[in-house]
């Protein structure tokens, strides 16, 4: 972090000179800093606060987002959607923590102008209140942290913002309150951009009285939002000083344990036996498989030195295990009688390309599972793929109640380096997004002839291989699998059953599944008994959020009866239930909310599956929130094709809150019956050629 000396060394360089300084409790909102700075001495007598906000336009997904900063006087109306409007950008929201850290390596309440240097100023786009440079009193500044304050003029935050510029970055200088007057005028049909007198006012996304509640936010309105809400009130994460990274709590990290759990039994059934590969790799085994690296170039994170000194070569951080293993393989397997060798770790792996982090859904650290299975014969790998597969659907519809639609990648989708890559895909009707869910891959041959992974041929007898003059003639290549699940899938269960209170959790991964309540409060309840009642209910609103299956309510009357009362979290319904049969209704109970809610997923997931035969309803159907299945004829050059043209299509049609995306293909499914026979002659949807099979395309995460 810069110290305020290091500040004021950078400002006399530029012959400015700040009017004070001053050191203070930290503050979190404008209120307490004004409050802060009028405990303090030594400041001027009269001053403005000047804020500093920084927005975040809607981007690509693949595309590195440019912040908008906004430096204005605190009583500055600011409209983010006027302001978009003005330079043309897209849904600009305010910019998360872990954006302002990559960016400026500080939190909210320590940004200021000065946080803008040569470095980061052509990387954003600075937007600066055209009244501060005529501002009478000083500007109170945050010095790069939330206890620390410096005062400059008008004047200079204006000098030095100027003395940043360059030829391709220069500094946009605003009026707000023409801005305002003129979204005003358009509003109200006076201007040019004047809508139609029946247009819809947009819906607030926020709940009304949401203090009271979990979440503050409509999950229909402000998805985004809302699910960043649910992880954190929930208890389920927390943000993490490295962007990207972020803490699994307790509640959320026992959902994995479940996983965990179901899982490795399967596997183990199979043969499959855990071990532990270090996390390090070496540049020079990174790199014997060129298309696999190719792969992963981009996200690979690389140690470079050790303390002050560098490293004679870099180390890098696994992004997937094939190149840590396989070396390995070689050595342990010498004969056919060492096969098939069936290893899975449990881990975390590390991927750092991209730029727009989202809880469990694209982290730079993540955890999951990777097994890596060698076999003699294609057949046995191509049996295990499917094995595997279907236990990662099970996954997914029996203990998260998530239903998945397994099937094969295209070529173009397909892993790095591999033959194949089997998928189970899910879908969130909220975002009207696919998912995928965890794939099973067969890697052919390909990584054991890179690293020589093979045994004698025991198809060829001895009197046959004597006769060998070329010993590769006798060598069997092994075929390999490697298939992986991760923390992905809770993300994806979040998304699917949550609701505008909170966390729905399916009953088989809740860590807690009943909580009783007591209730029942009148006026001769003791003062001493309605404290008791009044904590537990406190426990009961954590316990909630929290997304427990079942609540049971047992006050006074219910004791009468001999009952309780039961209240699904997933549905609200309420039922009384004999106390002296808890013991058979409560497991029955708990089984008929995780049927409910796997069949209220998978009815949402087939109505937001739309089959499509014609361009013309292609993206339509995708601004309707649909995956589509097409006709499909699974040539690279479609694909591409359908992605670019999908987009521009929307982003022609739609308005300014729509996805922008292209639709990629989903997957091949396995289960082509289900849209009928593909007729003789059926047209591709993309490029008219001829159509092989029933492909989902959609957008997705």
């Amino acid at each position: 972090m810069v110290t305020t000396d290091e500040l004021t060394t950078r400002l006399s360089t530029l012959s400015l000179t700040s009017v004070a300084q001053c050191a203070h409790p930290a503050i979190s909102n404008p209120a307490e800093w004004k409050e802060a700075l009028g405990q303090s001495a030594g400041i001027p007598q009269s001053f403005e606060l000047c804020k500093t906000l920084v927005f975040k336009p809607k981007t690509a997904k693949t595309a590195t987002p440019i912040p908008v900063v906004v430096i204005a006087r605190d009583e500055t109306e600011t409209n983010s959607a006027a302001l978009g409007k003005k330079f043309n950008l897209k849904e600009l929201r305010l910019a998360a923590d872990d954006l302002l850290r990559e960016f400026f390596g500080l939190d909210k309440n320590s940004l200021s102008p000065l946080a803008l240097t040569k470095d980061n100023f052509s990387r954003c786009q600075v937007v600066l209140d055209s009244s501060i440079a005529g501002a009478s009193a000083p500007l109170a500044l945050h010095a790069s942290s939330p206890d620390a304050t410096i005062f400059l003029s008008g004047k200079d935050i204006v000098a030095y913002l100027t003395s940043l510029e360059t030829a391709d970055a220069r500094l946009h200088v605003v009026d707000f309150a023409a801005l305002k007057a003129e979204a005003t005028a358009t509003a109200s049909g006076v201007g040019p951009a004047t809508k139609s007198a029946s247009a819809k006012k947009p819906e607030d996304a926020k709940i009304e009285g949401a203090v009271q509640i979990a979440i503050g936010v409509k999950k229909e309105l402000d998805f985004p939002t809302w699910y960043t809400n649910v992880l954190v009130k929930a208890e389920m994460i927390d943000y993490y000083s490295v962007s990207g990274c972020y803490i699994l709590k307790p509640w959320s990290f026992s959902i994995w344990e479940q996983i965990q759990r179901w899982f490795d039994s399967k596997i183990k059934e199979l043969d499959v036996e855990n071990a532990y590969f270090p996390m390090f790799v070496s540049n020079k085994v990174l790199e014997r498989e060129k298309d696999h690296i190719e792969g992963f170039a981009p996200e690979v994170a690389w140690v470079t030195r050790a303390g002050s000194t560098d490293l004679e070569e870099p180390i890098a951080i696994r992004p997937t295990s094939e190149t840590v293993m396989y070396p390995y393989y070689a050595k342990w397997i010498q004969s056919h009688r060492d096969l098939p060798l069936k290893l899975n770790q449990w881990n975390s792996v590390v991927r750092w390309e991209f730029k727009n982090p989202q809880p469990f859904l694209r982290t730079r650290e993540f955890l999951w599972q990777e097994g890596h299975t060698a076999h003699l014969t294609r057949a046995e790998a191509d049996k295990e793929v499917l094995d595997i597969l279907e236990l990662y659907r099970r996954v997914y519809e029996e203990l998260l109640a998530v239903p998945v639609i397994p099937g094969i990648k295209s070529e173009k989708e397909k892993f790095a380096g591999g033959l194949y890559t089997t998928t189970v895909e899910g879908f969130v009707p909220t975002s009207g997004r696919g998912i995928q869910g965890a794939t099973s891959h067969c890697l052919g041959q390909n990584f054991s002839k890179m690293f020589n992974i093979s045994v004698e041929d025991p198809n060829i007898s001895p009197a046959d291989r004597a006769k060998l003059t070329d010993p590769e003639a006798g060598k069997a290549y092994v075929w390999q699998n490697s298939w992986g699940l991760s923390t992905r899938s809770i993300g994806v269960m979040v998304m699917v059953h949550g609701d505008n209170q909170g966390l729905v959790l399916p009953p088989r991964v809740a860590n807690v599944q009943v909580i009783v309540v007591p209730v029942g409060v009148t006026a001769k309840t003791t003062d001493e008994m309605r404290a008791k009642i009044s904590n537990a209910c406190a426990d009961v609103v954590k316990t909630l959020k929290q997304g427990v299956p079942i609540r049971l309510e047992i006050g006074p009357l219910d004791l009468e009866k001999s009952s309780t009362l039961s209240v699904r979290r997933d549905t609200n319904t309420k039922a009384p239930l004999a106390l002296a049969d808890l013991q058979k209704t409560v497991p029955a109970l708990l089984d008929t909310i995780q049927t409910d809610m796997f069949d209220r997923a998978k009815q949402a997931y087939d109505q937001h599956l739309k089959v499509v035969r014609s361009w013309a309803d292609f993206t339509p159907a995708l601004e309707q929130k649909c995956a589509v299945v097409i006709p499909w004829c699974e040539t690279e050059a479609c694909e591409d094709a359908i992605k670019d043209k999908s987009a521009k299509e929307a982003a022609e049609q739609a308005d300014e809150r729509a996805p922008s995306a292209g639709a990629k293909s989903l997957c091949i499914p396995f289960d082509q019956a289900r849209w009928g026979e593909l007729e003789k002659g059926a047209k591709c949807v993309g490029c008219g050629g001829e159509a092989k099979q029933w492909t989902m395309f959609g957008r997705s995460y």
